[in-house]
């Protein structure tokens, strides 16, 4: 879908002059498109999903109601516009990727007590269901595959206990925005009912934590489980990892899935080799 054609049906009630439309496209997102518009003096953000995302596990629907939900608790962006699975916010301007291991543990805080959403993430059925739509598309699993399996197992029987939460579930670095004033966190397309440990692992591994960002990001939470966040760091490089095996079968991005598939194997590989890692799955 074009740009155009988006606002035309974003729009229906009104007549916007799309020939005088001012977009720009956003860099950065490895999954979907993403425009920066001026409609009628406003500054938006027109995000079109990428070819076969519900393979990735994304309802549109449920993203909606988890953006229009983190914009009532102050974190996200306000949602402006929704439909036909196109979603506008609005234009945060700030720094992209900046998010302090205290602030983000707050912020995750707030998000881990908000009311349930209908999407559901298991991190450990994900990895189950990416691996299986891969060979379902010819695409033969990395060499990796059954040992990350094997341990994810031995996790999970660790983690039966955990609550089911109000989580983001793909806290990248580039999904958070400081604007000066406080910090955002945007793209709810994975948002869902989940382990808060995978919230906060996902964090810490993504944005390259080191033990003394663990433990700030776990005081401003509110917990002292490094052994949880230890596991779970290891589940989120799993899930990145086979996120990427599928992207390589389905998106028409331009983009090194292969690589980054092999980056998120190997640094699971390392983190299972760490003795931390050892002593909190023994």
């Amino acid at each position: 879908m074009r740009v155009e054609e988006a606002v035309r049906r974003l729009w229906p009630e009104q007549p916007v002059n799309v020939e005088a439309l001012r977009v720009e496209a956003l860099r950065g997102g490895i999954t979907n498109h993403n425009f920066k518009v001026v409609v009628d003096g406003e500054v938006l953000v027109l995000r079109i999903g990428g070819k076969d995302t519900a393979l990735l596990g994304i309802d549109r629907e449920n993203e909606h109601e988890a953006a229009v939900m983190a914009a009532r608790l102050g974190i996200g962006p306000e949602v402006v516009r929704f439909a036909d699975g196109v979603l506008v916010t609005r234009f945060v301007d700030g720094e992209v990727g900046r998010a302090d291991p205290a602030t983000v543990g707050a912020l995750l805080r707030r998000l881990h007590g908000a009311p349930p959403i209908a999407g559901r993430f298991d991190s450990f059925r994900v990895v189950e269901a990416y691996a299986a739509i891969a060979t379902g598309q010819g695409r033969p699993l990395p060499g990796p595959y059954s040992r990350a399996l094997e341990l994810a197992r031995r996790i999970e029987a660790r983690r039966a206990a955990a609550p089911v939460v109000t989580c983001h579930n793909d806290l990248l670095a580039a999904n958070f925005i400081d604007d000066g004033e406080r910090t955002w966190i945007v793209d709810w397309e994975y948002a869902g009912m989940g382990d808060p440990f995978f919230d906060l692992a996902n964090f810490a591994v993504n944005n390259g934590l080191d033990e003394a960002g663990e433990r700030a990001l776990l005081e401003a939470y509110g917990s002292t489980d490094t052994r949880a966040l230890t596991l779970m760091r290891f589940m989120s490089d799993f899930r990145e990892a086979m996120w990427g095996v599928v992207q390589q079968a389905i998106s028409e991005l331009d983009f090194d899935f292969v690589s980054y598939a092999d980056e998120h194997f190997e640094r699971l590989r390392h983190t299972a080799s760490e003795g931390r890692f050892k002593a909190a799955l023994a």
